[in-house]
């Protein structure tokens, strides 16, 4: 398994990024994008119709096999997250659903930190500058890969859900198959965390 990214490395990273990016991904809390979300207002943002499915076991389709290049420089591949869960999120920073959700998948990140689970961001259309000053300012840990820099990405996922609609979550099990997905905003970590769970759940 790929070894985590710690804040210190996203620190640096993002440190690179102009004063004028860092400048417009404001702070959550004072956050214009992800406060008209909240108020009704989805600028910036392809809506998903927000639902969660599971998938039984006997009914996942083949595996998702992909490779990129994260917002640090690194390389990832699929073959990286085999035999653990693999959490999946698609996001671009823009998107005011997905600033609304960052503290979500991080509270969720983090309550696997000692488990065989693994978290992966997928952005859609930034740069990889954008998408670090992002990580840095919402406090996300875990990498994203870079579609602008490996669109293979996208359409290594593009049969498997409709990533068209952002943001939205997937589940992978052991052998990389989608076990569950979340199409629009997610509405809290708890959500999340017990598909993780039942996904890991069936491994064990």
């Amino acid at each position: 398994m790929r070894r985590r990214r710690t804040l210190a490395v996203r620190r640096a990273t993002a440190a690179l990024v102009t004063a004028t990016l860092a400048l417009s991904l404001a702070a959550c809390a004072n956050d214009p994008l992800a406060e008209q979300y909240r108020a009704g207002d989805n600028k910036g943002y392809i809506a998903g119709d927000f639902r969660v499915v599971e998938i039984a076991a006997d009914e996942r389709t083949e595996p998702v096999v992909f490779e990129a290049t994260t917002d640090t420089g690194g390389s990832v591949t699929s073959a990286d997250y085999l035999g653990g869960v693999l959490v999946v999120n698609f996001w671009y920073a823009a998107c005011g659903p997905c600033r609304a959700e960052a503290g979500d998948l991080e509270e969720a990140y983090e309550k696997f930190q000692d488990q065989d689970v693994e978290f992966l961001g997928i952005n859609t259309i930034d740069s990889a500058e954008q998408a670090a000053a992002f990580a840095e300012t919402y406090g996300v840990t875990y990498p994203s890969a870079i579609a602008s820099q490996t669109p293979s990405i996208k359409l290594a996922f593009a049969e498997k859900t409709p990533i068209q609609a952002t943001p939205t979550t997937l589940v992978l099990d052991a052998d990389g198959r989608v076990a569950a997905r979340i199409i629009g905003q997610l509405p809290d970590a708890s959500i999340l965390t017990a598909l993780v769970r039942d996904t890991l759940a069936e491994s064990s």
